[in-house]
């Protein structure tokens, strides 16, 4: 999936993986989710103080998760026929159920909202492929990454520039392009480009369309939604993916479910199934349908995202 510069409360699940923003943006389901949100939005139970928390108790009891989701393809998203799926609901889906949970409701809201949304008992998860980071991790708990991911551009058929990094892009002097909030601002920031000459577009659709009009050489995403877009695309391809650099060392991000801090109990249970998907393959039979490849199955931890 992915969040705009400087701060969770603006930012998309494609931001700044590394520095609390998201990573992408929102697309049509929106529309969809609007339908839903009158019944997914009532407020979940109060916080007990119980240590471990005692959330996944209450689940069990009533029978339903709320999950805070931001209309974004392929992570958590309403369908043309008004479903919830993505691959974060669809995960929560299989793991809710294991644990005693039968059934999820979507509560929609912006990417940059799904933190505080999530903290002040608006949902009891965010099931949005949140990219796990630094900053976040001092406002949530996370679940361990379930998929990780590479970046990758747009560019035109047969890559006339040879952009195949963001040092190639500044060293070019390409017309860069990349989504509102996308972490991807950074890095191409970090690597020597003028923040101010990016070209701030929506979502990669948009992306597609500036590559395509000539108004940018190159669009800058997450391996995953550039491979996906340019399929529709005669005019353009997606690069090879690639880490980009932070600090001068390669950054693989990860994306996995969010908590909040008091439940640890609900997010210990959680990463035990989650682990036993992974052993078993499960979890890449059902990420493979939206996309991801075993190229984004991933055995890094939500400690080693947050830094320690």
């Amino acid at each position: 999936m992915a969040p705009p510069l400087g701060n969770d409360a603006h930012t998309f699940r494609s931001g700044l993986r590394h520095s609390g923003h998201t990573r992408r943006s929102v697309l049509g389901g929106l529309a969809a989710l609007g339908v839903l949100g009158a019944a997914g939005c009532s407020r979940v139970a109060e916080v007990s103080g119980k240590e471990g928390g005692d959330l996944l108790e209450r689940l069990r009891a009533q029978g339903v998760v709320r999950l805070g989701i931001a209309g974004e393809i392929p992570f958590g998203y309403i369908d043309k026929d008004g479903h919830l799926t993505g691959e974060a609901p669809e995960l929560a889906k299989v793991i809710f159920k294991r644990l005693g949970v039968g059934r999820v409701q979507p509560v929609p809201t912006e990417f940059g909202s799904l933190i505080p949304g999530l903290n002040s008992q608006q949902f009891d998860v965010v099931a949005a492929g949140m990219y796990v980071n630094p900053e976040r991790c001092q406002q949530v708990i996370f679940a361990d990454p379930d998929y990780q991911m590479l970046d990758s551009f747009i560019v035109r058929k047969g890559n006339p520039l040879g952009l195949h990094s963001y040092k190639d892009v500044v060293a070019k002097k390409a017309k860069f392009a990349t989504g509102t909030g996308y972490a991807e601002i950074q890095y191409a920031v970090e690597a020597g480009y003028k923040q101010g000459d990016i070209l701030i577009v929506p979502d990669q659709v948009a992306g597609l369309n500036a590559v395509e009009a000539g108004r940018v050489d190159v669009f800058a995403g997450t391996a995953l939604t550039t491979r996906e877009v340019v399929k529709k695309s005669a005019r353009t391809e997606a690069t090879a993916p690639f880490a980009p650099l932070v600090k001068g060392k390669p950054h693989v991000d990860g994306g996995a479910f969010a908590f909040r801090p008091t439940e640890t109990k609900l997010r210990d249970a959680f990463n035990v199934e989650l682990r036993k998907l992974k052993k078993s393959g499960e979890l890449f039979r059902i990420l493979r349908p939206f996309g991801f490849t075993k190229a984004e199955m991933t055995d890094l931890t939500a400690k080693e995202l947050c830094g320690g």
